[in-house]
């Protein structure tokens, strides 16, 4: 147990109120009822068996943060970072801030901000290796760093960008609310740490002495309605009507006159010049996930259009049992491999891959990994039942196809709904269920096609029904991007600043990628209208399915660069996004005081690769290639 020290001052000790019944959202306070099984255990802190004597132990505790007082001296960061023996470059905790107005009425609204430990935690819903814990003690959302596998999804589904990854550990870890303090009646060490009386801790609606508000959000802060967030604020000094951040996302916050709350629009930081963006592009720490989720929904697409052509015999005579039918299914095998492959090794922790199972009841991602799997296998033994007879007609074909489909099914579908993410609203639409079958049907055509033409190049019919298909997959993806970009002009202030972000940094990349959209869906119509048999139809294919490669890596990696998720203000060089970019490319990130460090798990520097190759390095050419097979 945590030792209370002889000299603690008063302010340090947790104070008791008579605590409500419901909170402000209507969850109980209470964890557990008064006469549960689960109380009166222990915490099992450091192997001590002690069970705390706090008298508000089982009720939902939560922070109190007074807007008024914080002078972002930093000090609750720092005594967070002592206490839990953090690294420069995590924090638990964080203060940011927004300022408005004009000089000399020029004003700083600070914001210090931990893991709030909702009342509905998504990080909890979201995370595929079940490292996240609610307990009925004080309400705490704790994780397991031993557990977590470093796939950073709670990262992505959380509001207020509580879990933090290290991309030197490949381990997620956040905020513990200090429990082993709560369990001696001592309140969190960045509670007590605290200059100016700002930061405060207990049960939650419970609103401290001297204090006379107790809001649910306050500007800058992100919306609650997703999680429930265990955090009150008091801001009684006024505020302008529009709050401004002095970090990189382009979004500000605008009082609404009705309902008095700031809500977020776009800042137009930047020019509405467009720019290619490419050099970020190239070198995202997603590519693993652009080269997963491409090669997986093509495979998916030409399994059910195999499957499909062999039961509604639509494949050319004598395809089913040849030699392309068979270099057909070794490519499907070999590029599904290859993509859990890469998604593997851009796990923290790629070792403990199988952990992507253990939260199947609740977690996306998990169902994703199962649906996935269950493909994979599928297709495995469908191919491998497919060298000892080709036909489908025996029960194990049956059996292995059955699976694959099945596979499909719940893999594509979860793929798409593990993105729909409130947090993040680039995400958070039905276009991206739009991008991810259109590239299923599209990519699957193409997969089939080239073995199919290689067989027979005659076989119109079947050219003309793939083709068809394909030019479906590219309408209904082309459709998906232009009511997306309506919505996303029409949407909040992060769905707006994505929209800006991707039509001026990445302007000139957005546009190509429409263009190709559009010649690609021309050049497949075209192809069904000429034929392959020819040399000319031949040369055509060959540049369209150039072009459909261009097409949807430039689509989707910027599907991956364009999220703005929905959290708190950082500050100038603390928790901006724009500075941690320049620290890497100036390097500036080898000042350890800087907070900044290298991703030494999931970036690649195409740039460093580049020069390489003009400095004929053969060593260093060989340490890139082998980052791109192994993600090491």
């Amino acid at each position: 147990m945590f030792e209370v020290r002889a000299d603690e001052p008063k302010y340090a000790f947790l104070w008791h109120k008579e605590t409500q019944d419901k909170n402000v959202y209507g969850d109980a306070i209470d964890t557990v009822a008064e006469h549960d099984l689960l109380r009166d255990q222990s915490l099992n802190i450091n192997g001590d068996d002690t069970v705390g004597n706090n008298p508000n132990r089982y009720k939902q505790h939560g922070f109190y943060f007074n807007a008024d007082n914080c002078i972002s001296c930093h000090a609750c960061e720092a005594a967070c970072s002592e206490k839990n023996d953090n690294p420069g470059h995590i924090a638990f905790r964080s203060v940011g801030f927004v300022e408005g107005g004009t000089y000399p009425a020029y004003q700083r609204l600070n914001i210090s901000m931990a893991c709030n430990h909702c009342d509905d935690p998504v990080c909890l819903k979201g995370c595929p290796t079940r490292a996240y814990t609610k307990f009925a003690e004080y309400g705490a959302v704790l994780q397991d760093p031993d557990i977590c596998f470093g796939c950073g999804y709670c990262t992505w589904v959380c509001p207020y960008n509580a879990p933090q990854l290290d991309p030197v550990k490949g381990e997620v870890s956040k905020c513990n609310m200090c429990v082993d303090r709560l369990e001696v009646g001592l309140k969190p060490a960045c509670v007590t740490a605290c200059l100016g009386n700002a930061l405060d801790f207990g049960v939650i609606e419970n609103v401290p002495d001297m204090r006379i508000q107790s809001k649910t959000e306050i500007p800058g802060f992100p919306r609650t309605d997703i999680t429930h967030p265990n955090i009150r604020f008091q801001q009684t000094k006024a505020t302008p009507r529009e709050m401004t951040r002095t970090d990189s996302e382009a979004v500000k916050y605008h009082r609404n006159d009705e309902s008095q709350s700031f809500e977020s629009v776009l800042d137009e930081k930047y020019s509405r010049k467009r720019a290619w963006g490419l050099a970020t592009l190239l070198s995202s720490h997603e590519n693993a996930h652009v080269m997963f989720t491409l090669t997986t929904q093509a495979v998916m697409g030409a399994f059910v259009l195999l499957v499909a052509g062999m039961l509604l015999d639509y494949l050319p005579s004598g395809f089913v049992g040849s030699l392309s039918y068979y270099l057909l299914l070794g490519s499907m095998v070999a590029l599904m491999g290859f993509g859990l492959f890469k998604l593997t090794m851009h796990l923290g922790k790629p070792h403990r891959f199988y952990r992507g199972f253990n939260n199947l009841r609740l977690s996306p991602v998990s169902r994703e990994i199962a649906g996935v799997s269950l493909f994979f296998s599928g297709l495995s033994a469908f191919a491998l039942f497919a060298l000892f007879d080709h036909r489908i007609a025996t029960w194990l074909g049956w059996l292995a196809a059955g699976a694959g489909i099945a596979g499909v099914l719940a893999g594509s579908y979860f793929m798409y709904k593990l993105y729909r993410i409130p947090a993040r609203p680039f995400w958070d639409h039905w276009q991206t269920g739009s991008a991810f079958y259109g590239t299923l049907l599209s990519f699957g055509s193409i997969l089939v096609g080239i073995f199919v033409v290689t067989y027979a190049p005659d076989s119109m019919a079947t050219v003309t029904v793939l083709a068809g298909i394909a030019a479906f997959g590219l309408l209904l993806e082309g459709v998906g991007h232009v009511v997306h970009s309506v919505d996303l002009q029409r949407g909040e202030g992060e769905a707006a600043a994505a929209y800006y972000q991707q039509t001026t940094q990445f302007g000139k990349t957005w546009l190509l990628r429409n263009a190709l959209l559009g010649v690609n869906f021309l050049g497949v119509c075209c192809l069904a209208w000429i034929g392959l048999d020819s040399a000319w139809g031949q040369g055509l294919a060959v540049v369209w399915i150039c072009s459909m490669l261009l097409m949807a890596y430039l689509g989707r990696i910027l599907f991956y660069a364009l999220v703005i998720p929905t959290t708190m203000p950082g500050a100038f060089f603390w928790k901006n996004k724009g500075f941690v970019d320049h620290a890497r490319e100036s390097g500036l990130a080898d000042m350890q005081q800087l907070g900044v460090v290298y991703e030494q798990h999931h970036a690649f520097d195409w740039r460093a690769l580049l020069q390489t190759v003009r400095e004929n390095n053969p060593m260093t050419i060989a340490a890139h290639i082998r980052w791109i097979l192994t993600g090491k």
